[in-house]
């Protein structure tokens, strides 16, 4: 099974590039947020890869990075996305802003992507949210594994960010708000210390 793959760029169309590897030209599918990515032809570049194999055919998927071929493959886990609809996704979100909808629960944020309806954008959220962390939820939202402190901190901090939804903020509003006041605070700051912070970064 092919894993990565590093050689020459040969040539980049709509969806796919091909990538000489001595000699040998791989057609390797992409999202247009990798392709963008690329060299020039003739330079040098590595994609990660994921290969998969049907009875009529064998794709090669290509990814900048491991974290957007593992978000591909966790989308995948939800019913009604393929390998289409994950790189279509992949095209409009980083897996940075990836993890911030997810987490965040932000459906319209997900709708901007190609081939993701309302139904679909709340089917991602309501199976992905368990599973986010295990990518990575960033500072602030995933305190290291064991420990008080780790449980503490995820805890003051879906505090705060339903504190401050209850208040009226927009969730997504909120959850950056939040986010970034833990970021600063660090492990140990309470709801009330989040909430404050909080509101001073959705006052700026």
């Amino acid at each position: 099974m092919i894993a990565k793959l590093s050689g020459l760029l040969d040539s980049v169309a709509d969806a796919a590039c091909i990538l000489d590897v001595g000699g040998v030209g791989y057609q390797v599918f992409c999202s247009a947020r990798t392709l963008r990515s690329l060299p020039r032809p003739g330079e040098a570049v590595k994609l990660y890869i994921e290969t998969h194999v049907r009875e009529d055919h064998i794709h090669l998927y290509g990814f900048a990075t491991e974290a957007e071929r593992g978000w591909f493959n966790l989308l995948q886990t939800v019913q009604g996305v393929g390998a289409k609809v994950a790189l279509g996704i992949l095209s409009t979100l980083s897996p940075d802003e990836l993890v911030r909808a997810i987490a965040s629960a932000d459906k319209t944020m997900l709708n901007r992507c190609d081939g993701v309806g309302p139904k679909l954008a709340a089917r991602l959220v309501t199976e992905l949210k368990d599973k986010v962390g295990g990518i990575d939820l960033g500072p602030g939202l995933q305190a290291p594994p064991g420990g008080a402190d780790a449980e503490n901190a995820n805890g003051a901090v879906a505090d705060a960010l339903s504190a401050l939804v209850n208040l009226g903020y927009k969730r997504a509003e909120a959850f950056g708000a939040v986010t970034a006041a833990a970021r600063s605070l660090g492990d140990k700051a309470n709801v009330q210390d989040l909430i404050r912070a909080g509101l001073k970064e959705l006052a700026r």
